[in-house]
């Protein structure tokens, strides 16, 4: 038998969150992820968190169907995220990675799902990877600011936004995409675990969503301690303004004493 022609995959994360509710009327393959047909023979995946994987779908019917999903798509994104794999089917070889390659034994839906699973996570840390990259950037003159001049920044707002900005980060990879959890197909269907480990070795998902989570953590740190700072600074100027008025207040009255005094 020879070999089967490399079928396309494409994760891409359109947007903050998909409401998959508006698709009840159509055509199912299986939920958990959700599957759909589309296209001429394509498959697509899912998720709620915002991302959707295409299998054998070509450029047309992407840019078709993508139209068909913008209704229900919240805060869409201006460039998609875009994480791609080619798959190969081959029932006598080992399923796992082959050089670039990705070979499976069929093409079934549960198939489809792990690698979607991994793709489109890949996809979410790709976009997250990113924004701390630019925040790294921003924040990085504010601690120079505090390196240089020994004293806090007055941008408490730019400080205030880099730690709404962690924490919602971190809410979305956890509480959404649900990053370093197996997809919950795996319990109905065991077998397939080594593939996804495979995948998701080969994607390096675990040591990617630490490595973030250690980076929010140090922008968060450091917004937080140079928001300290800032706070500090401003109670302590609060305290000299009082000071000042004592003595001013101490100094009126000693002048009214000694007007007093000379009068009579």
């Amino acid at each position: 038998m020879s070999p089967s022609p490399p079928i396309h995959a494409r994760a891409l994360l359109i947007g903050d969150r998909l409401d998959l509710r508006a698709l009840e009327a159509a055509e199912r393959l299986a939920t958990g992820p959700l599957v759909i047909p589309t296209g001429a023979r394509g498959r697509a995946v899912l998720f709620r968190y915002g991302a959707i994987v295409l299998f054998d779908v070509d450029p047309a019917e992407e840019v078709a169907f993508l139209h068909q999903l913008s209704p229900f798509v919240s805060a869409p994104l201006p460039q998609p995220e875009i994480e791609t794999l080619t798959l190969r089917v081959d029932p006598m070889m080992t399923e796992g990675m082959e050089k670039d390659i990705l070979v499976l034994h069929d093409l079934n839906v549960e198939r489809l799902q792990v690698v979607a699973d991994v793709l489109a996570k890949s996809s979410v840390l790709g976009l997250y990877e990113k924004r701390v990259a630019q925040s790294f950037d921003r924040i990085e003159p504010l601690a120079m600011d505090l390196q240089h001049h020994g004293r806090g920044v007055r941008r408490a707002r730019d400080l205030l936004n880099h730690i709404g900005a962690t924490l919602l980060t971190q809410h979305r990879m956890v509480g959404r995409a649900e990053i370093i959890e197996k997809p919950e197909l795996l319990w109905e269907r065991p077998q397939l675990e080594s593939l996804f480990l495979r995948l998701e070795d080969e994607f390096e998902l675990k040591e990617r969503a630490h490595a973030l989570e250690r980076k929010l953590d140090l922008i968060s740190k450091t917004a937080e301690t140079l928001l300290d700072l800032l706070q500090a600074e401003r109670g302590l100027r609060v305290e000299w303004y009082i000071t000042l008025l004592i003595v001013v207040e101490i100094g009126l009255t000693l002048y009214e004493l000694f007007l007093r005094g000379h009068g009579t």
